[in-house]
Protein backbone atom coordinates (compact mmCIF):
# COMPACT_ATOMS: atom_id res chain seq x y z
CA UNK A 1 0.00 0.00 0.00
CA UNK A 2 0.98 2.28 0.24
CA UNK A 3 -0.32 4.42 2.25
CA UNK A 4 -2.12 8.16 1.29
CA UNK A 5 -0.13 8.71 1.49
CA UNK A 6 1.15 17.32 1.80
CA UNK A 7 3.56 20.30 -1.13
CA UNK A 8 4.99 23.91 -2.34
CA UNK A 9 5.91 25.77 -5.52
CA UNK A 10 9.37 26.12 -6.95
CA UNK A 11 9.05 29.56 -8.53
CA UNK A 12 11.11 30.46 -11.55
CA UNK A 13 11.58 34.19 -11.97
CA UNK A 14 11.40 34.69 -15.70
CA UNK A 15 12.99 32.66 -18.46
CA UNK A 16 15.61 35.32 -19.00
CA UNK A 17 19.38 35.13 -18.87
CA UNK A 18 20.52 35.33 -15.28
CA UNK A 19 17.11 34.27 -13.92
CA UNK A 20 17.26 32.79 -10.44
CA UNK A 21 15.24 30.16 -8.65
CA UNK A 22 13.38 31.39 -5.59
CA UNK A 23 12.63 28.75 -2.99
CA UNK A 24 9.81 30.25 -0.96
CA UNK A 25 9.01 29.53 2.65
CA UNK A 26 5.46 28.40 1.93
CA UNK A 27 4.04 26.87 5.10
CA UNK A 28 5.08 26.78 8.74
CA UNK A 29 3.88 23.84 10.83
CA UNK A 30 4.89 24.46 14.42
CA UNK A 31 8.66 24.87 14.18
CA UNK A 32 8.91 23.11 10.84
CA UNK A 33 9.18 24.96 7.55
CA UNK A 34 7.82 23.61 4.28
CA UNK A 35 9.44 25.22 1.26
CA UNK A 36 8.13 25.53 -2.25
CA UNK A 37 10.73 23.04 -3.47
CA UNK A 38 9.50 20.51 -0.90
CA UNK A 39 6.00 20.73 -2.31
CA UNK A 40 7.06 20.36 -5.91
CA UNK A 41 9.27 17.39 -5.06
CA UNK A 42 6.43 15.71 -3.12
CA UNK A 43 4.10 16.11 -6.08
CA UNK A 44 6.62 14.84 -8.63
CA UNK A 45 7.42 11.77 -6.50
CA UNK A 46 3.75 10.99 -5.91
CA UNK A 47 2.95 11.29 -9.61
CA UNK A 48 5.89 9.04 -10.46
CA UNK A 49 4.79 6.33 -8.03
CA UNK A 50 1.13 6.59 -9.11
CA UNK A 51 2.08 6.59 -12.79
CA UNK A 52 0.24 9.87 -13.30
CA UNK A 53 1.30 12.29 -15.98
CA UNK A 54 3.62 15.01 -14.66
CA UNK A 55 1.41 17.96 -13.74
CA UNK A 56 2.30 20.87 -11.47
CA UNK A 57 -1.18 22.40 -11.48
CA UNK A 58 -2.07 24.57 -8.51
CA UNK A 59 -4.80 22.23 -7.22
CA UNK A 60 -2.39 19.29 -7.18
CA UNK A 61 0.27 21.43 -5.53
CA UNK A 62 -2.15 22.36 -2.77
CA UNK A 63 -3.02 18.71 -2.20
CA UNK A 64 0.67 17.90 -2.03
CA UNK A 65 1.13 20.71 0.48
CA UNK A 66 -1.59 19.23 2.67
CA UNK A 67 0.21 15.89 2.59
CA UNK A 68 3.42 17.58 3.69
CA UNK A 69 1.58 19.21 6.59
CA UNK A 70 0.45 15.76 7.71
CA UNK A 71 4.00 14.51 7.31
CA UNK A 72 5.39 17.36 9.41
CA UNK A 73 2.98 16.48 12.21
CA UNK A 74 3.90 12.79 12.00
CA UNK A 75 7.63 13.56 11.93
CA UNK A 76 7.29 15.63 15.07
CA UNK A 77 5.42 12.80 16.81
CA UNK A 78 8.03 10.25 15.75
CA UNK A 79 10.90 12.40 16.98
CA UNK A 80 9.21 12.96 20.34
CA UNK A 81 8.28 9.31 20.78
CA UNK A 82 10.05 6.02 21.34
CA UNK A 83 9.26 4.37 18.02
CA UNK A 84 11.96 2.17 16.57
CA UNK A 85 12.86 3.65 13.16
CA UNK A 86 13.36 1.38 10.16
CA UNK A 87 16.84 0.95 8.77
CA UNK A 88 17.70 3.01 5.67
CA UNK A 89 18.25 -0.25 3.83
CA UNK A 90 14.55 -1.10 4.28
CA UNK A 91 13.80 1.12 1.27
CA UNK A 92 16.19 -0.82 -0.96
CA UNK A 93 13.84 -3.77 -1.36
CA UNK A 94 10.97 -1.49 -2.41
CA UNK A 95 13.20 0.32 -4.87
CA UNK A 96 14.45 -2.94 -6.36
CA UNK A 97 10.90 -4.28 -6.68
CA UNK A 98 9.74 -1.06 -8.37
CA UNK A 99 12.59 -1.21 -10.87
CA UNK A 100 11.86 -4.84 -11.68
CA UNK A 101 8.06 -4.53 -11.91
CA UNK A 102 7.88 -1.31 -13.91
CA UNK A 103 11.14 -1.22 -15.83
CA UNK A 104 11.99 -4.94 -16.19
CA UNK A 105 15.15 -4.30 -14.19
CA UNK A 106 16.46 -1.88 -16.84
CA UNK A 107 18.48 0.92 -15.26
CA UNK A 108 18.28 2.87 -18.54
CA UNK A 109 14.47 2.88 -18.54
CA UNK A 110 14.41 3.65 -14.82
CA UNK A 111 16.74 6.63 -15.14
CA UNK A 112 14.82 7.92 -18.16
CA UNK A 113 11.58 7.85 -16.14
CA UNK A 114 13.21 9.67 -13.24
CA UNK A 115 14.45 12.33 -15.64
CA UNK A 116 10.99 12.72 -17.18
CA UNK A 117 9.49 13.43 -13.76
CA UNK A 118 12.36 15.67 -12.69
CA UNK A 119 13.40 13.59 -9.67
CA UNK A 120 16.58 11.84 -8.55
CA UNK A 121 17.08 8.29 -7.38
CA UNK A 122 18.17 9.37 -3.89
CA UNK A 123 14.99 11.43 -3.56
CA UNK A 124 12.88 8.42 -4.53
CA UNK A 125 14.72 6.20 -2.06
CA UNK A 126 14.17 8.75 0.72
CA UNK A 127 10.48 8.94 -0.19
CA UNK A 128 10.13 5.15 -0.03
CA UNK A 129 11.94 5.05 3.30
CA UNK A 130 9.54 7.66 4.65
CA UNK A 131 6.58 5.51 3.61
CA UNK A 132 8.10 2.58 5.48
CA UNK A 133 8.69 4.84 8.48
CA UNK A 134 5.07 6.01 8.56
CA UNK A 135 3.72 2.47 8.29
CA UNK A 136 6.01 1.40 11.12
CA UNK A 137 4.90 4.36 13.26
CA UNK A 138 1.23 3.59 12.68
CA UNK A 139 1.71 -0.06 13.55
CA UNK A 140 3.74 0.59 16.70
CA UNK A 141 1.59 3.48 17.91
CA UNK A 142 -1.95 2.26 17.24
CA UNK A 143 -2.02 -1.52 16.84
CA UNK A 144 -1.47 -2.30 20.55
CA UNK A 145 -4.78 -0.54 21.35
CA UNK A 146 -6.73 -2.61 18.82
CA UNK A 147 -8.54 -5.78 19.80
CA UNK A 148 -10.69 -7.93 17.53
CA UNK A 149 -12.58 -10.61 19.45
CA UNK A 150 -13.46 -14.11 18.32
CA UNK A 151 -17.10 -13.09 18.34
CA UNK A 152 -16.45 -10.16 16.00
CA UNK A 153 -14.46 -12.36 13.68
CA UNK A 154 -17.23 -14.95 13.57
CA UNK A 155 -19.88 -12.26 13.06
CA UNK A 156 -18.01 -10.84 10.06
CA UNK A 157 -17.62 -14.32 8.61
CA UNK A 158 -21.35 -15.08 8.94
CA UNK A 159 -22.39 -11.73 7.45
CA UNK A 160 -20.05 -12.00 4.44
CA UNK A 161 -20.12 -15.74 3.87
CA UNK A 162 -21.44 -15.51 0.30
CA UNK A 163 -18.67 -13.07 -0.68
CA UNK A 164 -16.03 -15.15 1.05
CA UNK A 165 -17.09 -18.31 -0.77
CA UNK A 166 -16.67 -16.48 -4.08
CA UNK A 167 -13.27 -15.12 -3.09
CA UNK A 168 -12.06 -18.45 -1.68
CA UNK A 169 -13.92 -21.17 -3.62
CA UNK A 170 -11.42 -23.88 -2.68
CA UNK A 171 -11.86 -23.58 1.06
CA UNK A 172 -14.00 -20.94 2.77
CA UNK A 173 -14.17 -22.68 6.14
CA UNK A 174 -14.20 -20.37 9.14
CA UNK A 175 -11.10 -21.98 10.64
CA UNK A 176 -9.17 -21.23 7.45
CA UNK A 177 -10.36 -17.65 6.94
CA UNK A 178 -10.50 -16.51 10.57
CA UNK A 179 -6.86 -15.28 10.66
CA UNK A 180 -7.36 -13.29 7.43
CA UNK A 181 -10.59 -11.76 8.71
CA UNK A 182 -9.04 -10.84 12.05
CA UNK A 183 -6.04 -9.24 10.35
CA UNK A 184 -8.29 -7.25 8.00
CA UNK A 185 -10.48 -5.98 10.84
CA UNK A 186 -7.42 -5.05 12.87
CA UNK A 187 -5.99 -3.15 9.91
CA UNK A 188 -9.20 -1.18 9.46
CA UNK A 189 -9.30 -0.23 13.13
CA UNK A 190 -5.63 0.72 13.24
CA UNK A 191 -6.16 2.98 10.23
CA UNK A 192 -9.25 4.52 11.81
CA UNK A 193 -7.36 5.31 15.02
CA UNK A 194 -4.53 6.85 13.02
CA UNK A 195 -6.90 9.05 10.99
CA UNK A 196 -8.68 10.21 14.15
CA UNK A 197 -5.36 11.02 15.81
CA UNK A 198 -4.09 12.92 12.76
CA UNK A 199 -7.28 14.99 12.48
CA UNK A 200 -7.00 15.99 16.13
CA UNK A 201 -3.28 16.70 15.82
CA UNK A 202 -3.93 19.00 12.84
CA UNK A 203 -6.49 20.97 14.84
CA UNK A 204 -3.98 21.45 17.65
CA UNK A 205 -1.04 22.31 15.40
CA UNK A 206 -0.06 25.86 14.48
CA UNK A 207 -0.23 25.91 10.69
CA UNK A 208 0.64 29.11 8.86
CA UNK A 209 0.33 29.54 5.11
CA UNK A 210 2.67 32.26 3.92
CA UNK A 211 1.31 34.84 1.51
CA UNK A 212 2.09 34.08 -2.12
CA UNK A 213 3.10 30.51 -1.37
CA UNK A 214 1.33 29.17 -4.46
CA UNK A 215 2.02 32.01 -6.84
Amino acid sequence: MLIRTAVLLLTLVGALPGAVVIDRMAIVVGKRVIKSSDIERELRLTEFLNRDEPNLGSDLMRKAAERLIDQAIIRNEIENGANAPPAPSDADGLLMQLRQDRFRGSNELFQAALSRYGIRENQLRAHLLWQVTVLSFIDQRFRPAVLVTDEETRSYYDQHLAELKQAYPQNAAFEVLAPKIRSSLEGERVNQKFVEWLELARKRAHIEYRQGAFQ
